[in-house]
């Protein structure tokens, strides 16, 4: 597998997956649209939009669907993180209203974990698609903090290294955030199924 359609067009999480699949020299392939995620979890999102690049593009198509789990809400924004406080905007606008309606709406228990769910096929068709889901445990901060990252980085807070996400390092965030575990994981299944 040389060539790999990624199944996303946010800059974020295009600049991260790349650095993540660096050391494989896979050249990563931009999607040509962007697929309908009307599900209601990450996997079958995940799963939706893998399939749909890899329709489009005649490639093997990675996929992920994540986002941000708060205790305190119920486990919201969960997979309508991207949209929490609605779809008007720009990515950057969105961010924006996204952290602060969590802000406003969070009171008391500030416990929180981002989920990442990816999916590699290898065609449109693939039976056996390998799943791979990293999950990343922290808290939310009272103000944002930090200018790395995007989504809710600059609020999700990490006690032990007293850092947000937004104030990491890409490197270090790549090695510990929910993406980075996710595809860890998928690198090793991806050995072991022996399609590389």
């Amino acid at each position: 597998m040389k060539r790999l359609v990624l199944a996303s067009s946010n800059p974020g999480k295009i600049r991260e997956i790349g650095q993540l699949l660096a050391p494989l020299n896979i050249e990563i392939v931009p999607q040509l649209s962007e697929a309908e995620e009307p599900h209601d979890t990450f996997l079958e999102n995940a799963l939706a939009k893998a399939r749909h690049a890899s329709r489009e593009s005649g490639l093997a198509a990675l996929a992920d669907d994540s986002g941000l789990s708060v205790a305190a809400l119920g486990g919201d924004p969960g997979v309508h993180s991207a949209y929490y406080a609605g779809r008007d905007g720009s990515r950057e606008e969105r961010d924006a209203r996204n952290n602060e309606k969590l802000l406003r709406n969070l009171k008391g228990d500030r416990r929180a974990y981002y989920t990442c769910v990816m999916v590699l096929v290898r065609d449109a068709a693939d039976p056996n698609p390998l799943v791979a889901e990293g999950v990343w445990h922290g808290e939310i901060a009272r103000a944002p903090r930090g200018t790395n990252g995007f989504g809710y980085d600059p609020l999700f807070f990490i006690k032990d290294l007293n850092k947000t996400a937004a104030e990491l390092e890409p490197s270090h965030k790549n090695r510990i955030s929910h993406r980075g575990l996710a595809l860890q994981k998928l690198v090793s299944l991806l050995h072991a199924s022996g399609r590389r």
